[in-house]
């Protein structure tokens, strides 16, 4: 596991040294599908006063949008670029709210009533599919422990277009991933799936 956590923060913090603090510094195309992401991964949120892990929170990008939708909330990023964290705090450190961190791994973390992950499932690299898949459950598991009241995360789609897919990016089955997710984790379970991107989002929510 460790070798793939070296080979993902080589990859993203070479991305955000070549682009800067933009949506291709975390290897997405725009702003507005960025958007789109992080208002599917809020739906896992049912109050205005909680408290959040953003896993793999690159240059802090999703606080700012909270900060624009809820009132009170404590933020947490995590990151394990230190480039990535050093643009996050540049750029957030003075807005109040929000706090980041480099970590080299999950099991260190403190709980919070909610943990969301965009994006840090979909470059697989030179992996097999067999060895990124051990990497995406041994993190979700870390991210049920981590959440008090739920979690959410988005990955790429097995249903996307044959011609557009790449042989990097890791197209998940998202009916494998309701299933386990239904089956360890809570038995509220949701499946988003329509919001126009070739991706799916899953939210887990332990309280309804």
């Amino acid at each position: 596991m460790n070798s793939i956590y070296e080979k993902i923060n080589s990859y993203y913090t070479d991305k955000i040294k070549i682009h800067g603090a933009t949506p291709k510094g975390v290897d997405w195309n725009g702003e507005e599908s960025q958007f789109v992401r992080f208002e599917q991964l809020s739906k896992i949120i049912n109050k205005d006063l909680f408290s959040i892990n953003d896993i793999g929170c690159g240059y802090g990008k999703y606080f700012e949008f909270l900060q624009n939708r809820f009132l009170n909330f404590n933020y947490y990023g995590f990151d394990l670029s230190k480039e990535m964290i050093k643009n996050a705090k540049s750029l957030y450190s003075n807005k109040g709210g929000g706090g980041f961190m480099q970590v080299d791994n999950l099991k260190n973390i403190k709980k919070a009533d909610y943990s969301v992950a965009s994006g840090i499932f979909s470059v697989k690299m030179e992996h097999n599919k067999s060895e990124w898949l051990s990497y995406i459950l041994a993190t979700l598991e870390e991210m049920n422990e981590k959440s008090i009241k739920g979690f959410s995360f988005n990955m790429l789609t097995k249903y996307s277009d044959k011609e557009y897919m790449k042989d990097n990016l890791y197209y998940a089955d998202p009916l494998f991933i309701f299933d386990y997710c239904k089956r360890n984790f809570s038995k509220q379970v949701a499946l988003l799936h329509d919001y126009g991107l070739y991706e799916f989002t899953i939210l887990v929510k332990k309280d309804i």
